[in-house]
């Protein structure tokens, strides 16, 4: 499936057709479906007619079980109302780091700029990631901007031997940046951010780190829309790293870690691309390594694990559009294991599976799963856009019949009901 295009450049006529096509529909059964004729939905998909009423929007976003900012392929964008969460003001100033080029200033006789040691600078770094894994994410905004600020320098200024151990450290400041832009909407700062997150890995020479990193940049693409080239890369590194592993039975668990968390990313990149079987398969693999692995492990903080695999099988069913296959992996899974989860993985699990439950029309069980994501990880709620717009579509399709612990929170996020 090619994307050469970037998806939000796509003709909503063709993303109509795309989203039909996914979820198994003739154009007749579509057309039948919003109380349409075969005839209008053939013209819109080929752009003879154009979509410009929000209600009609809406239907068919209702019929094709996907939130109508996806139908209309923007990025979500921050709202003022969100209150305690990163502002525009600290995206600008992450934005602004990310596009300095410190290091030139080495060989263009620029002024020294602020650095720090190696273990003030491994001290903040591990912070970064707690706060990341508590989804704490103004505090996180805080640290990201120092830490992008002042980091780079610190490999040309230390002995030659800690180069390595700093250049891990960096990459590492500039995959935890590549995440949390990513989910606060920011697809094209997070692909910056993974890019410089994959060279700064590769002048340390780790190929785990090197592989965490693959992961950053396919995750940006597959929100610019580039599902296929998401799954490529992510395959591509995974079969690289098998070639050295041999068997699974002899691997490291940090190894099979890194190398399972390539597979669970692959396969959200193929949920995403329409590509079950791929999905399944991808899944499978995931899940031999995983019980290599073991509960209760955070290599190279990827919280990889069976049950990390079993919140990926529920996140990509929603992808492909079987929400209520998704509800139904989420019974299956451990409340004991659950819980020991980051509040980062649980919060963003039950958004997933508020999703699904909204594709399967149960709309309650969705509410109650955006309470619990809320309880979880308060800010993996409101501070994310993808949140705002799965409460606001709730709100909107059940007329606003949900509980009234969906309305506080709907209330708190500046939903209007």
């Amino acid at each position: 499936m090619g994307y050469e295009v970037e998806w939000s450049e796509q003709p909503i006529g063709r993303r109509v057709a795309y989203w039909r096509q996914r979820r198994g529909m003739s154009q007749q059964v579509f057309a039948d479906s919003i109380g349409k004729s075969k005839s209008w939905v053939d013209k819109v998909e080929r752009g003879v007619r154009r979509l410009d009423k929000f209600s009609v929007l809406n239907e068919i976003a209702d019929s094709l079980t996907i939130d109508a900012q996806q139908l209309m392929g923007r990025d979500s964008t921050r709202r003022a109302e969100q209150v305690n969460c990163i502002d525009q003001v600290e995206v600008d100033s992450i934005r602004a780091a990310l596009e300095r080029y410190e290091r030139l200033g080495r060989y263009l006789n620029a002024a020294p700029l602020e650095t720090t040691s190696i273990a003030d600078l491994e001290k903040s770094v591990n912070h970064a990631w707690h706060a990341y894994e508590k989804a704490n994410y103004p505090e996180l905004a805080h640290d990201l901007i120092a830490l992008l600020k002042r980091a780079p320098m610190v490999e040309e200024c230390v002995a030659e031997e800690q180069r390595p151990k700093a250049a891990s450290l960096i990459s590492q400041i500039y995959q935890i940046a590549s995440t949390v832009l990513r989910k606060l909407g920011e697809p094209q700062l997070a692909w910056l951010a993974a890019d410089r997150a994959i060279s700064a890995a590769q002048r340390c020479d780790d190929p785990l780190l090197i592989g965490t990193a693959t992961t950053r940049v396919a995750n940006a693409l597959r929100s610019l829309g580039r599902f296929q080239a998401a799954l490529d890369i992510n395959i591509q590194v995974a079969h690289g790293m098998m070639a050295d592993i041999g068997q699974l039975k002899q691997a490291d668990p940090a190894v099979l870690s890194v190398y399972g968390t390539l597979l669970l990313q692959g396969a959200m990149a193929a949920s995403l691309a329409g590509e079950a079987t791929t999905t399944k398969d991808l899944l499978r693999s995931a899940s031999n390594a995983a019980e290599r692995v073991g509960e209760g492990h955070n290599h190279y903080w990827t919280s990889f694990s069976p049950t990390n695999v079993q919140l990926h099988r529920v996140a990509a069913a929603v992808e492909l559009g079987e929400g209520r296959l998704a509800c139904q992996i989420h019974k299956t899974i451990s409340p004991q294991r659950f819980q020991q989860l980051v509040p980062e993985r649980r919060g963003h699990h039950y958004l997933d599976l508020a999703r699904g439950c909204a594709q399967s029309g149960d709309l309650d069980r969705a509410g109650n799963a955006i309470v619990m994501a809320d309880r979880s990880a308060a800010h993996e709620i409101r501070c994310r856009p993808l949140a705002h717009d799965i409460v606001s579509d709730l709100m909107r399709r059940s007329s606003g019949s949900v509980g009234p612990q969906v309305h506080r929170l709907a209330r708190n996020m500046g939903i209007a009901a």
